[in-house]
């Protein structure tokens, strides 16, 4: 009011006071004077006031009425621009509040004139509004006359006055109001008493009241009567009155001044007798209205609910529940049922829309929710409003999925589904495929069978923005977007749950902290109990705690149902990622709430939620399942709709994330995780980790839907228990997105933080914890039972994890967890128990090294704690298990080796408790084990222990597992030795200690010491183990490790046998090797003989060395060329021991008995030992000699399969331990060079003799099996011989040499199998002779030599010599036969490498390189001994004839052609040095027999079978034939000359043969085939020579030999004429064709033979030529001349030599001579 009341304000008030009244004065000069004077005189009157008075504005007040008067006059005229005049100084004057009560009244009458009269309207309104708002001088009758007029303007047709009007009504009633809250304000501090109010029906009963409170009273009263359709009691003169607007403003007077229906009784009763009633009966429509069940033609249109009135009842009765709700209980029971009611399916859409839309601004109001339950579902008998809000809630959110939207459907889809033109149809189908796309933006939405309803952002977190409620403008009921009201219900349900968590836990906290200050232990038993009695007990809490905690516990109990349902249903029907993680974020608050307050079933009922949200549909998980029953058995109408627990729907449009294999029993297809499923697990891992303390059992339910997500997610436990993205093992693989690969690492990290936090539960809650994990691993292993599908390990793994980071208090939870993990490791399926051996190994392993506080070494008991499973682990005969011990012991050896002291026999014991048939894996581990004790801690035990390290190692070394393992172990053996021999003094010192200790303690019980070895002394007897545990390796199954061993023994043997007192060395001869050679004789003599496939794995098998008896072999060998190796090396050591002649037998006998047996390789390996014993090997030279001993543990590495090449010498010093042997050794080895006992060269004779006799002998029956000699060993069995031969020369008998032509025979007899035939065979075209041919003639050529210089008694020898020499010569035409063994030639013998392994066929060899060199012997041998007596008598030079004859007579058939050429040339050597012995022995008769096997050689050779092979050359022919001449030409120069010493028919037969030469050759019987056959001209001419010679030269002996000549020169002639006439013939007949080429020939050939018959006639003398022969020439001379006429040029020049030498028979005709003679 200061400001206008200052002078300056009084002063400007007067002027424009005066101002106003002369200009209304001037107005109505002239119109109405009246109304002039009465403002002359007001003028008058103002400055009469403005100059009396001291209080102007007072005194204005005082006579107001008077002041109005002449203005309200003006107003009365009705002249628009007075009456604007005169309301504009009125409202001046009450501003300044210079307007008394009863001018009011008058002003107030006039503005109700006016407005009867429709003027001035909106001036009015200002005015009336001016005159209630500056004071409160207008009341009672005149407040309720303005108000009506307000009211009534409100009504006119005018629309800017009837807005003006109701914005004026507005603020008036507000005015109304505040001038009550200013009253009660100003009588605040006076106390009344208060007057009971009796509830009778006068209304008017407002005695009590003061003015203004009586104002407001009156006027809220009609308010009510009005909109009830009533007649007002105080605003008279209302004509016309809508229920909207009475609504409106009923609201607004509510929702504004609350305090004063709270503190006025009167206002109070109103609120109930007059505004409840109201409301309830306005609503009345809306409750009986069943959408669609009445026709539009329905005759009670008053019926249909009508949007204005129930949109502002349900305002309204917002604002009386939020404000007055304590006042009125039970009417607001009756406005929430309603209003759940209107959330029915059959109400229409905008109802639904609004009510939900109360609702909402219900639940952001928590403890107004939480007076609910206190007042109706805490008391008995009541209705449950606050359980059927929550349960409308959902069931409205569940009709929306379910029942189709009625209503303007269509066009609400295309209003919000934008991108969805096709109206509900599409709309249902699609939204959700959009995601798909990527690039299109969906709207976020809730989609469930088939029903898609998007998600509007109706209002912001915790607050209730309405938008249907606020339509006060609307009268037809507004078109609902779709989704609006599924949304409004969606924020409800979550404002709900986070007002009354917040709410909740806040009170808990408070309470909690109060509770702390009194009772320390309070909060364990908070966290612990479960139920609410334990809770009570826990401490004397105060009583407001008690009843607090109730309505918590209630509130939770009425709502999670509902909740429940909805969220879940809501949760499924998600497609959205924000509302996906509300709906989460408010089951997880709300598990958590059900947690604290220790109301199990909840809790238990949302975490299922969680869990079901986290797993695919339908996901079969039974903990889940078994939950839900539970809660379904408890399903629950509402209003008649049962609300179901509902399952996800498998048709959710999820983006799928990941597609893994479900965990389960039976192998199901795959399941797919959507990004939903991830969300809720995610919400799950935080639940976990944030509220760990509050799950209690529900560990389990959480537990195993993470293990279940992990196991499709294909998360694997790795180190330590945490889980790391691996691949499923079996079925299709899990499928990952990129989405969630990015997601899994932050899960696999979530859910490691989520155990490492259990080292912050107290111990109870840890107890839960494992015992649902114990629990969970038991269901994994049973499911894991009868099948090797893999396991579920999250249990295990997670065991694991708690248990290493709760190691500060192992103690307490040490037994359950390993009695567990115990049980696991004992489970049938592989994996399952793999990881409890990890997890248990891991734990022992982390307890062991862990800082405990006071430190193991103190606190034994703990320590023995830890330890016990490792021992129990051996209970268990798993072998992956027993691995997972052994490497944990592996492991504490290389952490706590040290520290082991006596438990050494223990651990040792642990390593030699492997059986060999604990697989390869469990046995590699012990090995490792032991091979760290024995390179680490052998100085560290006691010496006694010594032993039991020996027998382990040569148990690994038997262990049938893994090869290499026995390899190695051997080579450990090795080592072992090694110690020994480097400590061997303090070991036999500490040994003998201990052994005298013994001794005496044996004595003392009077037993005798049993050790093995026992007179040997005990460093000795260690010794003796090491060597026959390696005696026992090399007679083990596998030939790799003989081979090792064998390599081992010898070598330490060798290298440290010096140790040994002499006297041991009997037994390790007789007891160590001879043994282990019986034992391999034994075993290599019944090995199988089947075929190894392979050799385990991939391993190929070399053939020498693919069956079990290949594969002894090669230990026999090793074997007995060590013992050999010892004998030569030790031999002056052995020799001293008195038996050394038996054991030379024994060794022989081994000798022999390897070298007979059927194997190549042992056999020939034996010869080599022999040759080794007899010190015929030389030493090893210098330059092989390594620099240094090779490695120690070398053996190991020698491969399985060495093959020794065939026929490749088989030096014995390549292996490596033998090596060692040779020069570790400490003394040089001695190598004598001869044995001088002669009985011991006679010994090895005889056994030479037995093995060449026994080998070489051919088998009876032949099939595919017989066993044949290979060529290495007969040629090494023959090279020994020469050498032996040496020592024993001087014995050497006639006998001896018989058996030795039978073994030579016989070992060149031997075949060799096609197999091998190509690594000795030469090629077929070389003359090579083989190794043991070789051999052979170096042995007869030792002997010859011995026999040319030795007595006469051995010269005797020469003729056996060459028997022997001239059998080796026929093998050229005819192989020896071996037996019945079918041969094949080379030539024919198929040697295809590839079928290595068919049977063997046998090939002869190649013999003529040998037969040719035994051919040269004898001839050399021959040119030296022909005259020698032995060599005449025994017919050496018939023998020699008579086998050359074979070849001669093949000639061209033979087997190579050199034969019969070497044959040739040799016979002419040996004849030109033979025949002059044999001419000179002629009379005695030693040489009779010779002369007819000459002849028939010489006729065998001439004239042979054979044709020669089709390829000759002109050159070859002609020189073959030029041999033919040599042979013609020595019988000319030394056979004829000297027929008279020559028997008589010889030289017939070579008469014969030599006329047979001259005819055959010109044999003219051609056929087309033996074209090519070439003519022997040289041959034919030496023969006509050599024949006409001895024909015509000498006296023919006898008339028949002449005969023999004469009859073959007419033959000869009589069939060259034929020949000619034939080809006159021919030629003349084909004219210019020319004739046949055989033809040609033929003829040339005859001209030939034609000339070269006159030449020799000529040459011989004219009497020894018959008359006859003269004439049949001469007669050939006209057929000649005919010839002339040939075409063809080379007939013409044979015929042209033809004629010639007939000119010597040109001579003149003779005169007559008488008798007839010419």
């Amino acid at each position: 009011m200061a400001g206008t009341s200052s002078p300056e304000a009084v002063k400007k008030l007067l002027e424009n006071m005066q101002g106003d009244l002369r200009a209304l004065s001037l107005e109505c000069r002239k119109k109405f004077p009246p109304v002039k004077e009465a403002a002359e005189s007001g003028i008058i009157k103002v400055k009469t006031i403005a100059a009396r008075s001291t209080d102007v504005l007072a005194a204005l007040k005082e006579s107001s009425s008077e002041v109005v008067q002449p203005f309200l006059m003006g107003c009365g005229t009705k002249e628009p621009k007075i009456t604007q005049l005169c309301l504009a100084a009125i409202q001046r004057l009450m501003s300044h509040e210079v307007v008394s009560e009863v001018a009011a009244g008058n002003v107030i009458n006039m503005l109700w004139q006016l407005m009867e009269n429709s003027l001035e309207e909106l001036k009015l309104l200002q005015t009336v509004l001016v005159l209630l708002t500056t004071n409160t001088v207008v009341h009672d009758e005149a407040l309720s006359k303005a108000i009506v007029l307000c009211f009534r303007l409100h009504f006119t047709k005018d629309n800017i006055t009837n807005n003006t009007a109701a914005a004026t009504v507005r603020q008036v009633v507000t005015v109304v109001f505040e001038r009550v809250v200013a009253e009660d304000e100003r009588y605040k501090d006076i106390v009344e008493q208060p007057i009971g109010i009796q509830g009778n029906s006068n209304r008017r009963s407002v005695s009590t009241l003061k003015p203004c409170a009586k104002d407001a009273y009156m006027l809220f009263q009609d308010l009510c009567q009005l909109v009830n359709a009533d007649a007002p009691y105080w605003l008279v003169g209302m004509t016309e009155m809508t229920r909207t607007f009475g609504l409106e403003l009923l609201e607004s007077v509510l929702n504004d001044f609350p305090q004063v229906f709270l503190q006025h009784q009167e206002f109070s009763f109103l609120l109930k007798e007059r505004v409840c009633p109201l409301v309830i009966k306005l609503f009345s429509p809306n409750i009986k209205f069943r959408q669609g069940s009445s026709t539009s033609s329905s005759p009670a249109p008053v019926e249909k609910p009508y949007f204005p009135i129930c949109m502002r009842l349900l305002r309204v009765v917002s604002v009386l529940i939020k404000q007055f709700y304590s006042l009125l209980v039970t009417e607001c029971e009756i406005f929430l049922s309603l209003l759940v009611k209107f959330l029915d399916a059959d109400k229409p859409q905008w109802l639904r829309a609004v009510a939900v839309e109360s609702i909402h601004r219900l639940c952001v109001q928590p403890q107004l929710l939480r007076s609910f339950c206190q007042s109706y579902d805490m008391k008995q008998h009541s209705t449950k409003v606050f359980r059927d809000i929550v349960n409308a809630l959902g069931s409205f959110i569940q009709s929306l999925f379910l029942v189709p939207n009625t209503g303007n459907v269509s066009a609400t889809t295309n209003q919000t589904g934008g991108s969805v033109p096709g109206g509900t149809a599409s709309a249902q189908t699609n939204p959700g495929m959009l995601g798909m796309g990527g690039g299109v933006t969906v709207l976020p939405a809730f989609e469930y069978r088939g029903t898609w309803i998007p998600i509007l952002s109706v209002s912001t977190q915790g607050s209730a923005k309405a938008t249907y409620l606020e339509m006060l403008d609307k009268v037809e009921p507004p078109s609902i977007p779709e989704g609006y009201a599924m949304s409004v219900a969606f924020h409800s349900l979550l404002d709900l749950v986070r007002g009354i968590t917040n709410m909740i836990e806040e009170e808990l906290g408070q309470v909690e902290t109060d509770s702390q200050v009194t009772t320390a232990d309070t909060q364990s038993s908070l966290t612990q109990s479960s139920d609410l009695q334990d809770f009570n007990s826990a401490s004397d809490q105060t009583d407001k705690e008690t009843v607090s905690r109730a309505v918590w516990e209630e509130m939770v109990n009425a709502c999670w149902c509902g909740l429940l349902a909805a969220l879940s249903l809501l949760l499924d029907a998600s497609t959205d990622e924000a509302a996906t993680e509300n709906i989460l974020k408010a089951e997880l608050t709300m598990a958590a709430l059900c947690g604290k307050l220790g109301l199990v079933t909840s809790r238990d009922a949302f975490i299922t939620a969680i869990c079901k949200g986290s797993l695919p549909p339908h996901y079969a998980l039974t903990v889940l399942n078994t939950t839900t029953a539970v809660l379904s058995g408890k399903s629950y109408s509402i209003q008649g709709q049962n609300v179901q627990m509902i399952s996800p729907s498998s048709e959710s449009h999820q983006q799928v994330v990941a597609v893994g294999q479900p965990l389960a029993l039976q192998p199901q297809g795959t399941v797919m995780l959507t990004s939903k499923n991830i969300q809720c697990m995610r919400t799950l891992l935080s639940l976990a980790h944030c509220h760990g303390a509050v799950l209690g059992t529900s560990w389990q339910l959480v537990l195993a839907t993470l293990q279940h997500l992990v196991w499709i997610l294909g998360l694997k436990p790795g180190i330590g228990g945490a889980l790391k993205p691996g691949r499923a093992v079996e079925g299709p693989s899990t499928v990952l997105t990129t989405a969630v690969m990015t997601d899994l690492p932050v899960i696999s990290n979530i859910l490691s933080r989520l155990f490492e936090s259990s080292q912050y539960l107290d111990d109870v809650s840890l107890h839960h914890l494992i015992n649902a994990l114990c629990s969970l691993s038991l269901e994994a292993m049973d499911m894991a039972y009868g099948n090797n599908k893999e396991p579920s390990l999250f249990a295990v793994a997670k065991l694991l994890e708690t248990g290493l980071v709760n190691m500060h208090r192992i103690e307490i939870l040490w037994r359950p967890l390993t009695g567990h993990l115990l049980e696991v490791c004992q489970h049938p399926n592989s994996r399952m128990r793999e990881w409890g051996a990890e997890a248990l190994t891991s734990l022992i392993k982390a307890g062991l090294t862990f800082n405990h506080d006071p430190s193991l070494s103190q606190n034994q008991r703990l320590q023995l704690l830890l330890l016990n499973p490792l021992k129990e682990l051996s209970n268990i005969n798993h072998p992956d298990i027993r691995l997972k011990q052994l490497e944990c012991v592996l492991q504490i050896l290389q952490s706590q080796g040290d520290s082991l002291g006596p438990g050494w026999p223990l651990v040792l014991g642990v390593m030699g408790a492997i059986r060999s048939d604990q697989g390869e894996s469990l046995i590699r581990t012990a090995f490792q084990c032991l091979q760290l004790v024995v390179t680490d801690f052998l100085p560290t035990m006691p010496c006694t222990c010594l032993q039991i390290v020996v027998d382990v190692a040569g148990s690994f070394g038997l262990h049938n597992q893994e090869l290499n393992i026995s390899l190695t172990s051997i080579g450990l053996l090795w080592n072992i030795s090694d110690y020994f021999f480097q400590r061997g003094e303090i070991i036999e010192k500490e040994l003998n200690k201990e052994e005298a200790v013994q001794q005496k303690q044996a004595e003392e019980k009077g037993i005798s010491l049993n050790r093995p070895f026992h007179p040997a002394p005990p460093f000795d007897c260690l010794w003796l183990c090491l060597y026959a545990k390696l005696g026992e390796l090399c007679v083990d199954p596998r030939p790799a490790v003989r081979k090792s061993a064998g390599q081992t023994l010898f070598s330490t043997v060798g290298a440290h046998g010096t140790l040994l007192q002499h006297a041991t060395w009997h037994t390790v001869i007789w007891k160590v090797l001879f043994h282990l050679l019986d034992q391999v004789r034994e075993s290599s003599t019944t090995a199988d003989k089947e075929k190894i496939e392979s050799g385990g794995g991939n391993i190929l098998i070399h053939h020498s060395r693919d069956t079990a008896e290949k594969q002894w072999a090669e230990t026999w060998v090793l074997t007995l060329a060590g013992v050999a190796r010892i004998f030569n090396t030790r031999r002056y050591l052995l020799q001293s021991l008195g038996d050394f002649s038996q054991a030379w037998d024994v060794l022989l006998d081994h000798i022999q008995s390897a070298a007979l047996s059927k194997n190549n390789e042992v056999s020939l390996a034996a010869l080599k030992s022999f040759q080794e014993i007899l010190q015929i090997v030389s030493p090893v030279r210098e330059s092989e000699k390594p620099d240094t001993p090779p490695a120690i543990n070398m053996p190991v590495l020698i491969g399985t399969v060495t093959a020794t090449g065939l026929g490749r010498s088989f030096m014995r010093t390549d292996s490596i331990g033998e090596r060692i042997g040779r020069y570790n050794i400490t003394e040089p080895p001695v190598i004598t060079d001869e044995i001088e006992d002669l009985n011991l060269w006679w010994a090895a004779w005889n056994s030479w003799f037995r093995i060449g006799s026994e080998s070489t002998k051919p088998p009876v029956a032949c099939d595919k099996m017989t066993f044949i000699p290979s060529q290495p060993f007969l040629t090494a069995l023959i090279q020994i011989f020469p050498a032996l031969y040496q020592h024993i020369k001087t014995g050497f008998s006639m006998d001896d040499l018989q058996k030795l032509g039978v073994i030579l025979h016989g070992a060149v007899s031997v075949p060799i199998s096609s197999d091998a035939s190509p690594f000795i065979l030469p090629s077929y075209t070389e003359a090579v002779l083989t190794s043991l041919q070789e051999a052979v003639l170096t042995a007869l050529d030792v002997l010859q030599k011995a026999i040319c210089v030795g007595s006469e008694s051995m010269q005797i020898m020469y003729p056996a010599i060459f028997d022997q020499l001239l059998t080796f010569v026929e093998f050229s035409c005819k192989p020896p036969q071996y037996g019945q063994l079918e041969t094949k030639h080379i030539a024919n013998a198929k040697y295809n490498q590839i079928q290595l392994f068919a049977p063997a066929e046998w090939v002869a060899l190649n013999y003529v390189p040998f037969a040719e060199r035994s051919l040269e012997v004898v001839v050399d041998l021959y040119q030296k001994t022909a005259c020698h007596k032995a060599v005449v008598n025994e017919r050496v030079l018939q023998n020699i004839i008579k086998t050359l004859r074979m070849p001669l007579s093949l000639k061209y058939a033979c087997p190579s052609e050199s034969t019969w050429k070497l044959a040739v040339s040799s016979l002419l050597k040996v004849l030109s040095i033979g025949l002059p012995v044999a001419r000179q022995h002629a009379s005695s008769g030693k040489f009779d027999n010779m002369w007819p096997e000459l002849a028939n050689t010489f006729e065998n050779f001439l004239f042979t079978k054979s044709s020669p092979p089709d390829n000759l050359s002109i050159q070859e022919f002609q020189r073959n034939e030029s041999i033919d001449v040599e042979v013609v030409q020595l019988i000319s120069t030394e056979i004829l000359p000297y027929a008279n010493f020559i028997p008589k028919e010889f030289v017939g037969q070579i008469m014969t043969m030599l006329n047979k030469g001259s005819i055959h050759s010109q044999s003219s019987s051609f056929t087309e085939a033996e074209i090519d056959i070439r003519m022997r001209e040289e041959f034919s001419k030496m023969c006509f020579e050599t024949l006409l010679q001895f024909s015509f030269s000498n006296k023919v002996t006898s008339p028949q030999e002449g005969y023999i000549s004469r009859m073959a020169l007419s033959v000869l002639l009589k069939r060259s004429q034929d020949v000619l006439y034939r080809y006159i013939e021919d030629e003349r007949l084909s004219g210019k064709c020319p004739l046949p080429r055989q033809q040609v020939t033929e003829i040339i050939f005859v001209l030939k033979a034609v000339s070269t018959l006159i030449d020799s006639l000529k040459k011989t003398q004219p009497e020894n030529v018959d008359a006859n022969t003269w004439a049949q020439v001469i007669a050939l001379y006209p057929t000649l001349v005919e010839c002339i006429t040939g075409s063809s040029s080379e007939v013409c020049s044979a015929l042209k030599e033809a004629l010639v030498p007939f000119k010597d028979f040109m001579h003149p005709p003779p005169s007559k001579i008488q008798n007839g003679e010419s």
